[in-house]
């Protein structure tokens, strides 16, 4: 379809080979419905032409719904109908054809599309006078095939959608049960009809199908069906009255057949025989469908309803008496429709409840029949093949193969002139707009039976020469002239033998007359007989020639079929060679890649090995370098001590001398001992370490009694790792500290530090650096170190690279390393902890030797 005052999209080229001629787009007509009041309401719809419309935004609206864009839009369809089309002008364009193709074997779908209140159930069903498309299709399908109708129950229907026939005894048998039953499921041809409908199918014009196969026999089943909230209905089916439970009506299923055709599983058909008996079953099952009173419709329709005419068609045997019993010579075309519910908005109808959740589904379902429509047009313009999603909905799932190119689709958008509809009318026209751009693959003729045309004339004409020749017997004895009596009672009579002799003469005359007219005749259908016969003769050459043709055809192509056998064994045994080798190509690729993975793999571990040396060899020059480096550090800085406590003595021995000299001369001092010279001396010498250069000399050492037992601050780093040796410092008695305080000094005699370092063969060392604690002269307490115990792990053959405890500690955080081998840093922290001193610990105990006694 085209909008006003734009250009329609060009669609993009057809691909070089597709074949157009067997696509058909789907056919989509459009018809408006009359203003109920036309002085009181204005119309938004305007028929311009045969094929447009024009819509007129009603005054205010894009104010209210504020698009911008007040212009007219117009649309374009196959055909426009008025307000004042007829229900006859609509038939014969849209409808007649498909009838037309159902009697031919061909299939049909058509679809009333629309709003609510729009006209559909009236185009579909019609009202009183005015029948609608569904009486006048059962019309013209009786009209047609009425007198080559077969008898009842030949056709029988199964579960697979498909069609048996049976012989003439189990119809009657069928047939006899039927008329014994008193009140029959299916209607009879012979019954009244409804008053209700009676009016509805009045069809006052006789339409009929031209050129119907008259060698064939026909049967018509009809059903009926409904989509209500996704689900699907039988409306034919009888449900047993029970008076104690009620039965709800059971959903049905889809599936598919053979032939990959959609079929409502359990649907009831029923087999009618005219166009009341029809109409009697559709109006049984129209009762039983859902409408509801909503805002916008008195009457308005709930569900989508499907009522489906399919028609059976077998041919007769060679004699034209009976129908060919052979299953696949059945024809079954089926015609399709389908009265789509209502689609507006919600809002509109003032729904609520259960009428609010049946217009979701009713939106949702069409929803969905226009987003199949979308992915077809796109897949069919643009080249794409993208999933039609027809499960997703049962009425677009149902129909399916009608898309697929079943048959031919046509559409009867409905709308609304009023101008509250105008924005449900917009949608409508956009649905219809993708719709008809869809393309459906055309259906094309069946094939034939292979049988001659006329049987059933044939025979018709054999059972009429005999009851013309009785005809004409009985006509010829009546037309002679009757005998005068032939009683002769006197001698002398004279007339009576020559009135029988004139009688006679005549009889014989008329019977001469009869007999060269029937000569005539006999002469006349014995040329007729005799052309008839050459007619035959000439087909027969024809057809001879005909088939030798086709033979010479077949037999070349015999022969080409053969050189193309040839050709495709020799270009398979090519095929297999070269399979062979491409096998043989594989597997040595194959095992050349395993071997290029392997060499990788060596390589890879060679590199591994490399870098773990190269790592193991750079930790070991790392760790000796830090090690000499803090042995010269240590070194030099107890070079540097024990000059500065030589400097230190030099100068307290120089202040003892000048106070001597200066101090006034009392009274004689008593030498004092060696023994307490040299533990002065020893005194003067460790509190000068601990000490500032101007801070007091310190007094004489005084350890604590031991009788109490002694008790050790067991100086821990935070993390210890466990070297695995048998003999573990146990110490009773210990306070575990990992800083040492004041506090854990002044409280035992004995001192012990654990530190932890990696040797140089890779194991972790435990050293425990013991001393003992002594109280200063400035009120802290000093330690002295008096010995080093070692723990350390080996392994017994000496070539075993890296133990577990290696493994653990180098698993450590370099912070941990570093300080679990900061021996200095750790030791300068609990050497001296001094009262009121801002210099913190001392830091140079742990370089001063140890003296020894005199």
């Amino acid at each position: 379809m085209e909008a006003a005052r734009g250009k329609t999209p060009k669609k993009p080229a057809v691909k070089k080979g597709f074949p157009r001629n067997l696509k058909e787009p789907v056919g989509v007509y459009c018809r408006v419905r009359p203003l109920s009041f036309p002085d009181q309401e204005c119309s938004c719809i305007e028929v311009i032409s045969s094929t447009t419309v024009q819509f007129h935004p009603p005054e205010g609206y894009y104010k209210v719904n504020r698009t911008g864009n007040d212009k007219e839009t117009q649309y374009s369809f196959k055909q426009v109908f008025g307000s004042y089309t007829t229900q006859q002008e609509l038939f014969d364009t849209v409808a007649k054809p498909l009838v037309d193709d159902l009697i031919h074997g061909k299939n049909g779908l058509l679809f009333t599309y629309g709003v609510t209140g729009s006209g559909k159930t009236h185009t579909m069903t019609g009202s009183p006078g005015e029948a609608g498309l569904l009486p006048r299709c059962l019309k013209m399908i009786f009209n047609s095939i009425g007198p080559y109708q077969a008898k009842r129950y030949v056709f029988k229907s199964n579960d697979r959608n498909s069609m048996e026939i049976q012989c003439e005894v189990d119809a009657l048998l069928e047939r006899q049960k039927r008329e014994a039953t008193p009140n029959p499921k299916t209607p009879s041809a012979k019954r009244q009809v409804d008053p209700d409908f009676a009016d509805i199918i009045n069809v006052q014009e006789c339409c009929k199908v031209d050129q119907v196969d008259e060698d064939c026999v026909y049967g018509v089943f009809v059903s009926y069906i409904e989509i209500y909230n996704n689900y699907i209905y039988d409306l034919l089916e009888e449900v047993p009255f029970d008076p104690i439970k009620t039965r709800l009506p059971q959903s049905k299923i889809l599936r598919e057949d053979k032939n990959h055709n959609m079929y409502v599983a359990g649907c009831t058909q029923v087999e009618v025989k005219s166009t009341e008996e029809a109409f009697e079953v559709f109006w049984r099952g129209q009762t039983k469908r859902r409408i509801a009173n909503t805002h916008l419709n008195q009457e308005s329709s709930r569900s989508h309803s499907v009522f489906n005419i399919k028609l059976v068609k077998a041919p007769l045997d060679a004699d034209g008496d009976n129908v060919l019993q052979e299953k696949e010579h059945i024809m079954v075309s089926q015609l399709f429709l389908v009265d789509l519910a209502g689609s507006e908005r919600t809002n509109r109808t003032k729904a609520e409840g259960n009428r609010l959740r049946e217009a979701g589904n009713i939106n949702q379902s069409l929803m969905k029949l226009r987003t199949c429509m979308e992915i077809l047009r796109e897949n069919q313009m643009y080249g794409m093949n993208k999933m039609v999603p027809y499960r997703d909905s049962k009425l677009t799932h149902l129909f399916k193969n009608y898309f697929d190119g079943e048959g031919k689709v046509r559409m009867i958008v409905c709308v609304n002139p009023k101008t509250t509809d105008y924005e449900e009318n917009l949608q409508v026209m956009r649905f219809a707009e993708v719709t008809q751009e869809v393309e459906v693959t055309r259906a094309v003729d069946k094939t034939t039976y292979g049988l001659l045309s006329g049987r059933r004339f044939r025979n018709q004409i054999r059972g009429g020469l005999i009851g013309d020749e009785a005809l004409v017997s009985e006509v010829g004895l009546q037309s002679f002239p009757p005998l005068p009596l032939c009683e002769i009672l006197d001698i002398n009579d004279e007339q009576t033998l020559p009135r029988l002799i004139e009688s006679l003469e005549k009889r014989h005359q008329l019977r001469q007359m009869m007999t060269d007219e029937f000569t005539r005749q006999a002469n006349a259908f014995s040329a007729l007989l005799q052309e008839f016969e050459n007619a035959v003769r000439n087909k027969e050459n024809y057809s001879q020639g005909q088939l030798s043709e086709k033979e010479r055809l077949i037999s070349g192509q015999n022969l080409e079929i053969e050189r193309l056998e040839k050709k495709n064994k020799t270009l398979e045994h090519k095929v297999e060679i070269l399979e062979k080798t491409a096998s043989i190509y594989e597997k040595d690729k194959r095992n050349l890649q395993q071997e290029l993975e392997t060499q990788n793999q060596q390589l890879q571990r060679h590199i591994s090995e490399q870098c773990r040396l190269e790592t193991r060899l750079q930790g070991m020059v790392a760790e000796m370098t830090t090690k000499w480096q803090k042995e010269c550090d240590r070194r030099v800085a107890a070079t540097q001590l024990e000059m500065q406590n030589q400097l230190w003595v030099k100068d307290e021995k120089l202040k003892q001398l000048k106070a001597i000299v200066t101090e006034p001369k009392m009274e004689k001092p008593q030498r004092p001992s060696r023994e307490r010279d040299r533990v002065q001396d020893k005194a003067a010498r460790r509190s000068a370490s601990a000490s500032p250069a101007n801070a007091p000399p310190i007094g004489v050492r005084r350890r604590r009694s031991r009788s109490a037992g002694e008790r050790w601050v067991d100086h821990k780093p935070a993390s210890n790792v466990h070297n695995e040796t048998v003999m573990q410092p146990q110490v009773a008695r210990a306070i575990t500290v990992s800083v040492p305080s004041e506090k854990a000094l002044a409280k035992c005699e004995k001192y012990m530090l654990t530190h932890q370092e990696l040797a140089s063969d890779g194991e972790i060392e435990t050293k425990l650096i013991k001393g003992d604690v002594y109280k200063t002269r400035g009120g802290g307490q000093a330690v002295q170190f008096t010995g080093i115990e070692t723990l350390k792990q080996q392994s017994p053959g000496g070539n075993r690279k890296r133990s577990l405890s290696a493994a653990a500690a180098l698993a450590q955080p370099d912070g941990l390393e570093s300080e679990l081998t900061d021996v200095e840093t750790r030791c300068s922290m609990a050497v001296e902890m001094r009262a009121g001193s801002q210099l913190g610990p001392g830091y140079q105990h742990h370089a001063q030797p140890k003296r020894k006694k005199p």
